[in-house]
């Protein structure tokens, strides 16, 4: 396993060891001991799938008073993958990194808690899979607009689809209240 940083030194790419032949793949998507040792020291609770068309663009999401740290990978297709600090406070806050992550390069991403994430798919469908360290909690869950000027995320979708929950995001600036603070 290989584990690239980024801009954000609490997101990771994680690149799994992938042995292939004549016959297809095999590879690890989740090793407990691994991650905890090269990656973080975490336990994932739920696992989420998603399939999305072309142009579809989730998030971005994240829960205040019970975050979610995911790790996410891509099963089938291709997707830009993006987390962004919103935890106030932080010297990063108002950054993003984002990365293509499809089931060609098999790359993960791991997504910290108080990061709020999101992706647009850039093939015909995606299938998308999300390990999260907590449950699942819509009324706790948030959006951050995925085009919020002060956040300037260069999506690389055309004309993205979106739901009413998505359209509906608010600024960086709005959500104030509502943002986590960064503990160092």
């Amino acid at each position: 396993m290989n584990v690239i940083p980024t801009e954000l030194e609490e997101v990771l790419i994680i690149e799994p060891r992938v042995f292939s032949d004549n016959r297809g793949l095999f590879f690890e998507s989740y090793n407990k001991e691994k991650y905890q040792e090269m990656v973080v020291d975490a336990e994932f609770v739920q696992d989420n799938v998603s399939i999305s068309k072309k142009n579809v663009l989730r998030g971005l999401h994240y829960q205040l008073n019970q975050p979610q740290g995911k790790l996410v990978s891509v099963l089938e297709g291709e997707v830009f993958d993006v987390a962004v600090d919103i935890r106030k406070g932080s010297p990063t806050f108002g950054q993003w990194v984002g990365a293509i992550l499809s089931a060609e390069n098999r790359r993960q991403l791991y997504v910290p808690e108080r990061f709020a994430h999101g992706f647009c798919v850039l093939s015909n469908t995606a299938i998308f899979s999300y390990k999260c360290t907590a449950g699942y909690k819509p009324d706790d869950e948030h959006t951050l607009l995925y085009s919020d000027p002060s956040v300037g995320i260069n999506w690389p979708c055309d004309k993205p689809r979106l739901s009413d929950k998505d359209k509906a995001g608010l600024s960086l600036a709005e959500l104030d209240s509502h943002l986590p603070l960064y503990s160092g």
